[in-house]
């Protein structure tokens, strides 16, 4: 069983500070910021960031639905972790500054392959699948987060 990683990352132009904020706002800002392959969303525990209890269901394929239960901790300050209690699915939210009012946020995701032939297309498919999805988050957590510009 080979680690599977898919990593996407933007510059954000607003404050590490607010864009961390957002997606920590599991109650209020996160749902506005998923994409069509999330479904069945609900906050069980908590709500903002460390000690949130999340579920939803991630369809990444037409045949490919993951029913994911996410505990959220805050190891460091910007760092989002989200462990998936049903899988060996982590994904981590990492926000830096990036200039002068921006933000560049990361989001890494690792799990525990499928062995054989299959293993194989997972490593290789995969991590581009997962990576248009949360280019689609980023793109709407840019769109929340970015201040238009005043005349």
């Amino acid at each position: 069983m080979a680690q599977v990683e898919a990593v996407t990352e933007r510059v954000v132009a607003a404050k590490p500070d607010e864009v961390f904020d957002a997606l920590a706002d599991y109650e209020g800002t996160r749902p506005k910021l998923l994409s069509e392959h999330f479904s069945e969303y609900e906050v069980r525990e908590g709500g903002d960031g460390e000690g949130t209890l999340v579920h939803w269901k991630l369809q990444a394929t037409s045949k490919r639905i993951r029913d994911c239960l996410l505990e959220v901790s805050e190891p460091t300050d910007g760092e989002l972790v989200e462990k998936d209690r049903n899988s060996s699915m982590v994904t981590t939210w990492t926000v830096t500054p990036a200039g002068e009012g921006r933000s560049r946020v990361v989001v890494s995701t690792v799990w525990n392959g499928a062995g054989g032939i299959g293993g194989f297309f997972e490593k290789t498919f995969a991590p581009k699948g997962l990576g248009r999805i949360y280019g689609a988050v980023l793109d709407n957590l840019a769109r929340e987060v970015e201040k238009p510009a005043t005349a």
